[in-house]
């Protein structure tokens, strides 16, 4: 099964392996890419090895490489290398995520490949980027969410710092990276220079604090965990219904004047504490005891009801079923069925990144099997 997109007809060879550089090239293949994955033999991406698991084939992995296509090489054997150099002649982009310096180990660093294939974009994923004292430090997601400050401000005052329920350091440099790599390709259509990607995860982390950076560096105060509630705007977190928890979020000051009115507290906005938004983050505490007597009076269902009608962002703290059990994610097409011959049928995420004139199809192709392509890429370069 094809996928058209805008990147059809880009060919990326994919040393990569687990999460951030799959991450990236299933974003190029969600955009029509042909993507190869250069797999170790015998062991492949060590993501195969991750569970759940269905018929023997890992779900993990089926869901981040559904598309792709596997040929088996090992880079320190002589024939194995000759391949994969006839494959760098036909591809645009190659893609690895190993620590810096194990390219140039094996003879494929960016300094001798910019040479030999002077189209070939070059982008590393790794955790600290190719420059700088930690460059050549290991590191995985966690780490990287310690250190880039994302887990000292994840969870609730007074408890252990939280990783964020999502592997965010290595999709970060996933996102990240496919962005760069756009960038790239654009750049090389205009110029026809090809240049290297160098994504670290850890500057991505830093990128990603948002606005805690500039809290920290014009007040000098650190920012510390505040649960769900947002650090600037207020009201801006979960608040007590009846029978649950209910986002209200009113990034405005005409917003609250709304909440204020939809819950009949019409006087709220001129209280001297709640004027304006700074003085309401001030005194959140003191605005949620108010607007929660009065949501605790009701269900939440009535107060979702009463505050979409009032034009009030606002919402449940859904669980992972009833995400995805929202109508608005199957309008959008935000689960697609992998056809894969091991597992069955299975549902994963769909492509967020909807793009005018091209199909968003239902269903996408099986995960390759390790080396499962060697035949027809061999033949496609001439080899057999």
């Amino acid at each position: 099964m094809s996928v058209t997109g805008p990147l059809s007809g880009v060919v990326i060879a994919d040393l990569s392996r687990i999460l951030a550089g799959p991450y990236c090239t299933l974003l190029l293949a969600e955009m029509g890419a042909r993507v190869i994955k250069i797999e170790t033999p015998g062991t492949g991406d060590d993501s195969r090895h991750y569970g759940p698991f269905v018929n023997g084939k890992s779900a993990y992995f089926v869901s981040v490489n559904r598309g792709k296509e596997s040929i088996a090489l090992d880079l320190k054997k002589p024939e194995d290398k000759a391949t994969f150099e006839a494959l760098l002649g036909k591809v645009d982009v190659l893609v690895e995520n190993f620590r810096p310096g194990t390219m140039e180990k094996l003879g494929f660093g960016w300094e001798r490949l910019k040479t030999l294939y002077p189209r070939l974009i070059y982008a590393a994923a790794s955790g600290f980027g190719h420059s700088g004292p930690y460059s050549q430090h290991p590191a995985y997601d966690m780490v990287v969410q310690g250190l880039g400050g994302i887990m000292s401000i994840n969870g609730h005052p007074g408890q252990p710092p939280a990783r964020v329920g999502v592997s965010v350091g290595d999709l970060g440099a996933g996102l990240y990276t496919a962005v760069a790599i756009n960038a790239a390709l654009y750049h090389r259509a205009m110029t026809g220079e090809a240049r290297k990607v160098d994504i670290g995860m850890l500057d991505c982390q830093i990128s990603l604090l948002e606005n805690a950076v500039v809290r920290y560096n014009t007040t000098g105060k650190v920012p510390g965990p505040l649960g769900a509630r947002h650090p600037s705007i207020t009201p801006f977190e979960p608040y007590q219904t009846l029978d649950g928890l209910l986002i209200i979020a009113g990034g405005n000051d005409s917003l609250f004047v709304k909440i204020a009115a939809a819950l009949g507290l019409e006087a709220l906005p001129g209280d001297p504490r709640f004027t304006t938004n700074d003085l309401r983050s001030q005194n959140a505490e003191a605005l949620k005891v108010v607007l929660e007597s009065v949501l605790r009076t009701r269900t939440m269902d009535h107060w979702v009801a009463v505050l979409e009608a009032a034009g009030v962002p606002c919402g449940p703290i859904n669980t992972i079923d009833r995400a995805l059990q929202h109508p608005q994610v199957a309008a959008r097409n935000m689960l697609v069925t992998v056809d894969d011959p091991v597992t069955g049928p299975i549902k994963v995420a769909g492509n967020p990144l909807k793009i005018e004139g091209f199909p968003d199809p239902t269903t996408r192709a099986a995960a390759p099997e390790l080396d499962g392509d060697r035949a027809k890429i061999l033949a496609e370069l001439g080899l057999v």
